[in-house]
């Protein structure tokens, strides 16, 4: 049953092409033509989420071209996040190959930077403030252990919470056809309740990657 259960996020091909992880851009074929008018709402909104966003990694990093970067990164995940949510539309963001693809490369350049422009500054991240002599060869097999699990902490956690909210949604609705009848309304309800849940965490993890990869890039400097 476990097997059947996790299928559903397999996925399919067609003449050996897996045309399912095209939804990764189906979504700018979905956009209005009306989106490309200045003023319209879907442009208004989208230029307040990208102030919001702004706001709040000021405070993290100095730099607008990151920000534009990390802002950009927020609205791939959210988006992809949001396109699972649609009837048979492939979920591209519960699969690691998808989240890793994001978050490895990512944090091998911020690795590659931080080490060749600020090499001392990163030695001196592996050993805390007033660490005991006897405890800085641990605290360096400790940092650097949490240095490189970053990424599969990243993929990881956008991938299970992405798999988890689609699974619930996935055993309520195999449950349509034992329930009585007068029962229907209250897992109809329950389904309705679940997917807004979804949609606040599409939005709450993306932000989530978004602020660790931030403070991330913010600790080469």
């Amino acid at each position: 049953m476990m097997n059947n259960l996790f299928s559903t996020f397999d996925p399919t091909s067609i003449f050996n092409l897996k045309l399912n992880w095209m939804s990764t851009m189906l979504l700018m074929l979905m956009i209005p033509l009306n989106f490309w008018f200045s003023p319209s709402r879907m442009l208004m909104l989208m230029w307040k989420i990208n102030m919001y966003l702004k706001n709040e990694l000021i405070i993290i990093i100095k730099k607008n071209n990151l920000m534009l970067f990390f802002i950009s990164l927020f609205l791939l995940i959210m988006l992809n996040n949001f396109m699972g949510l649609f009837p048979y539309i492939f979920t591209s963001t519960s699969h690691l190959s998808m989240n890793l693809t994001i978050s490895l490369p990512l944090w091998i350049s911020i690795m590659l930077f931080g080490w060749i422009n600020n090499t001392n500054h990163m030695f001196t991240h592996l050993i805390p403030q007033s660490t005991p002599m006897l405890l800085m060869p641990f605290m360096v097999l400790i940092e650097t252990i949490s240095n490189l699990i970053r990424p599969m902490t990243l993929a990881v956690r956008l991938t299970a919470n992405m798999i988890a909210g689609h699974l619930l949604l996935t055993l309520l609705s195999s449950m349509k056809n034992i329930l009585p009848l007068y029962l229907m309304f209250i897992l109809i309800l329950t389904q309705i309740l679940l997917l807004i849940l979804e949609m606040s965490v599409a939005i709450i993890q993306a932000y989530v990657f978004m602020i660790l990869a931030a403070l991330y890039s913010n600790e080469i400097n």
